[in-house]
């Protein structure tokens, strides 16, 4: 499948989704012949970027492991509308039973993936990357960041426990810029932890310098504060931090944005504001 450490995440966000759906047992397909077997195809209805392969074959494995599932696309592929994705053939109680949360996985981590497509699209050629946030669904950030990735962008922190991102209230609660930046140094220490400091202003930015960020986060700058922000963080000589823009950012300035040279933008509506892709599963051998 994935190998490595994203296989028992998919193995878990399938067992709980197919628990949480089918419960004690599926009272529908019961009415169904328990030894017939039929046909699948998963059908593309619009322009997506497929993403969600390992947990929509994941569903039928752990519903019934001799459903084969053959895959004409694959994970980061472009679909057109009226494209197969796949075929499954199988016990079709199995087939009508995963129907619903296979679809749920591949629909909702291809609507992540698309969108992401979108923005990186848009700022090709800049040298910006995109990334993702933590505003996930619960329990599925793991699977929605791989969608992520499947569209060509990149991932943020994976939680609270491998990165420290010092933002307003820490800021506050720490005792200004200065002091915020001074602890996360002595609790990082010599392991490789990725440290950034979020800014709100040009004169927070220039505190965060003084202070050796070298990672920061610039929230809801303006374009042309942005384009300051880069001139300010390359006229330091003994320190250039990577900059971040986010907050407020769409499809349509994305581009400008990029354009003022920072090094990534973060959209967390990559994975917020799903609208889940357009994909259906029709029954039938052909």
């Amino acid at each position: 499948m994935l190998g490595g450490e994203l296989d028992p995440v998919v193995s878990n966000n399938v067992r709980d989704a197919l628990a949480e759906d089918v419960g004690a047992g599926d009272l529908t397909a019961a009415l169904i012949d328990a030894e017939a077997v039929a046909g699948a195809k998963i059908l593309a209805r619009e322009d997506l970027v497929l993403a969600g392969e390992p947990w929509f074959t994941e569903v039928f494995r752990q519903l019934d492991e001799t459903v084969i599932v053959d895959w004409y696309l694959h994970d980061g592929d472009a679909a057109d509308p009226g494209d197969v994705v796949c075929k499954l053939v199988g016990n079709t109680r199995a087939l009508l039973t995963g129907e619903r949360t296979a679809l749920n996985f591949l629909q909702t981590l291809s609507a992540t993936a698309t969108i992401t497509a979108k923005y990186v699209d848009a700022v090709a050629g800049t040298g910006t990357t995109i990334l993702d946030t933590r505003k996930t669904l619960p329990g599925l950030r793991q699977a929605q960041k791989y969608a992520v990735r499947c569209g060509g962008g990149g991932n943020h922190r994976s939680g609270l426990f491998d990165a420290i991102l010092i933002k307003e209230n820490h800021i506050k609660s720490a005792g200004g810029i200065a002091n915020a930046m001074t602890h996360a140094m002595e609790q990082a220490g010599d392991d490789d932890v990725t440290i950034e400091i979020e800014v709100e202003s040009l004169e927070e930015l220039t505190q965060a310098l003084d202070a050796n960020a070298p990672r920061i986060l610039l929230d809801n700058f303006t374009v042309d504060d942005l384009r300051r922000a880069v001139q300010i963080n390359d006229a330091y000589s003994y320190v250039k931090a990577e900059l971040e823009a986010s907050g407020n950012i769409t499809l349509e300035n994305v581009r400008q944005i990029a354009e003022t040279g920072v090094d990534f933008i973060s959209i967390g509506a990559l994975t917020k504001n799903v609208r889940a892709a357009d994909l259906s599963m029709l029954l039938g051998i052909d």
